[in-house]
């Protein structure tokens, strides 16, 4: 894997990442009875994103570290995908 290609994933698993962590301990106005006026009681109570940006790139390194181990550490590849997988056909060869 050249490392265009391990940037390019790691962008892409970066931002998905993103989106799963960034409600974890995410603190809500109506969770500390304080709504400030003009807001939604579920809007987010302070910052919070630092550490959701945090919390993504470190999930996002082991992820991609254990990808770049199954690449180059064990020799598989995108094109073994289909191999790895079973097949679920109703006429699939045994």
């Amino acid at each position: 894997m050249n490392w265009i290609l391990f940037a390019a994933l790691f962008f892409v698993t970066w931002w998905l990442v993103l989106f799963v962590v960034l409600p974890f301990s995410l603190r809500t106005q109506d969770d500390d009875q304080d709504v400030t006026l003009g807001t939604v009681s579920s809007a987010p109570r302070g910052p919070h994103m630092l550490r959701a940006f945090i919390r993504a790139t470190i999930v996002t390194v082991i992820v991609m570290g254990v990808l770049y181990g199954l690449t180059m550490g064990l020799g598989f590849s995108f094109d073994d995908i289909m191999r790895i997988m079973p097949d679920f056909s109703p006429n699939g060869s045994h």
